[in-house]
């Protein structure tokens, strides 16, 4: 069985750093490409950030240079390091594997960025 256990969520003021976690299992992790999606209230699910099975990366425009994904084959999870978050990162952040074309997710992690 395929699952995705996201962690690490949180309240973090203006400019601060949280990192999430997504343990894996039920699948071969080290040859998907990952995902981090995140919706906000009244938004649409957008991809924040993806990671291939070789270690490449992309990034939405609005996290770039903020954001890090990076992955533990040994671990079977991946990252997502969050830095100088706003308020405008406030989200439910998913984790996201697409396997045999299927779309998996986790069950979320609320991410609060709020003085």
């Amino acid at each position: 069985q395929v699952q995705l256990v996201e962690s690490g969520g949180g309240l973090v003021q203006p400019g601060g750093s949280l990192t999430l976690s997504c343990a894996t299992s039920g699948f071969t992790f080290s040859i998907y490409k990952m995902g981090w999606y995140r919706q906000a209230p009244g938004k649409q699910r957008e991809l924040v950030a993806a990671i291939t099975s070789g270690g490449r990366t992309n990034y939405a425009d609005s996290v770039q240079g903020r954001f890090s994904i990076s992955r533990d084959n040994a671990k079977n999870t991946v990252y997502l390091q969050m830095n100088s978050l706003t308020p405008e990162d406030t989200a439910v952040y998913y984790c996201n594997a697409r396997i045999s074309l299927q779309d998996i997710w986790g069950q979320g992690t609320q991410v609060t960025v709020s003085s």
